[in-house]
């Protein structure tokens, strides 16, 4: 989705007080106390490698063996890869590599 694409969505009154009222209804979800607060610590503190992990992000390859390209496809080819779930992009690059080989 392209940053053109990406709308973000407002709730209306009557949906926001729906969602208020489930949050209140919800056992597991309480108001933190003062008390709360205080004992709150940094996630740094209590999990570093988790806050490590959860920072880290992939490099450029090295040596890319795939070029970044921007085409344009009929919808219903994208949708059919799409459909197929995550690595859509992969398999529609080994349907193009089959065409190629035959």
């Amino acid at each position: 989705m392209s940053e053109k694409e990406r709308k973000i969505h407002t709730p209306t009154d009557e949906e926001e007080a729906e969602i208020q009222r489930h949050i209140a209804e919800d056992p597991d979800t309480w108001e933190l106390t003062e008390e709360d607060w205080v004992r709150a610590r940094p996630a740094i503190e209590v999990d570093p490698e988790l806050v490590e992990w959860s920072l880290r992000r992939r490099g450029k390859q090295k040596a890319p063996t795939k070029e970044k390209v921007t085409m344009r496809l009929d919808a219903d080819i994208v949708a059919h890869f799409r459909e197929s779930g995550k690595g859509w992009q992969t398999r529609l690059n080994d349907a193009l590599r089959q065409v190629i080989s035959s």
